[in-house]
């Protein structure tokens, strides 16, 4: 099942000259629907519009009821919530006959791969960026933990690491510097402590990760935030992925070598449900 809802604009849904299909310039945020309604969207509608701020896009007003209006269409549900905006043709201002931003929500049903993948936990590859994390978190013009459409590499190293006989990759900066997921935050437990990637390093402030920040101390763990290489993840007693789609996923085995005894740890599960229950029971 798929369903668009679009911003009422009086021309095409998408300009063939829109930007977003041209240059790559629209911004988006995905995230779930727990019966019909869409998780922390407040948080990212706010990392949507720092996005836009980031590549100048002016943003439509409008933006929750168009939400709304694509999960109510959908019926309401478990949901993966995708709200794209566009910058329009290159010189249109927003209103003009050329048109401007356009805005779109688009509902589709959840992977049903989800749930296996959970079961039996992630193979996955180091890949490395050749990139200085620090400095391109210093350049405003490299867009590091922007959230635009311009996923092409994000998709290539997905694909690279299936390929290779995994599920998903993890980038490495050029000195060795654990990174993100393609689409994912990265964390690992060493006792009681959970270690995740500085977002110093330019990756993406994941909102599922924030929540993680918060979830975490009441399960009696501390969360560790810094630079680490793949010799402290080697140490790990277990490791995870978080994302808002895909929530929590576990890692059972990285370039090869298993993750402690190469099965989904009990923290992961732990978390997991703590994620699933702040989504679903009414506070």
């Amino acid at each position: 099942m798929t369903v668009l809802a679009v911003l009422s604009t009086g021309r095409p849904a998408l300009d063939p000259l829109d930007l977003a299909l041209v240059r790559g310039e629209a911004v988006f945020e995905a995230l779930r629907t727990y019966g019909g309604h869409p998780f922390r969207l407040d948080a990212h509608l706010a990392r949507l519009a720092a996005s836009a701020r980031a590549i100048e896009l002016p943003l439509a007003d409008g933006l929750e009821d168009l939400v709304a209006r694509a999960v109510d269409a959908a019926s309401g549900g478990d949901l993966v919530l995708r709200l794209i905006c566009t910058k329009g043709p290159e010189g249109a201002a927003p209103g003009s006959a050329e048109g401007g931003p356009a805005a779109f929500a688009i509902c589709t049903d959840l992977p049903a791969s989800f749930e296996e993948e959970r079961r039996r936990g992630l193979r996955l590859v180091l890949l490395t960026t050749a990139t200085d994390p620090l400095l391109r978190a210093a350049a405003p013009w490299l867009l590091a933990g922007v959230k635009t459409i311009s996923y092409a590499t994000n998709m290539a190293a997905q694909r690279t690491a299936r390929s290779r006989g995994a599920d998903d990759a993890i980038l490495v900066g050029l000195g060795g510097e654990l990174l993100e997921a393609p689409t994912a935050t990265l964390w690992w437990r060493v006792g009681n402590t959970l270690h995740t990637p500085s977002l110093d390093l330019g990756i993406l402030a994941g909102i599922t990760r924030a929540v993680l920040l918060d979830l975490a101390p009441t399960l009696g763990l501390k969360v560790l935030e810094g630079v680490f290489t793949a010799e402290d993840l080697a140490t790990a007693d277990e490791a995870f992925l978080s994302s808002s789609t895909r929530e929590l996923m576990p890692v059972v085995e990285v370039d090869g070598a298993l993750i402690a005894d190469g099965h989904p740890g009990p923290a992961t599960g732990d978390l997991h449900s703590a994620l699933r229950h702040l989504a679903t029971v009414p506070t």
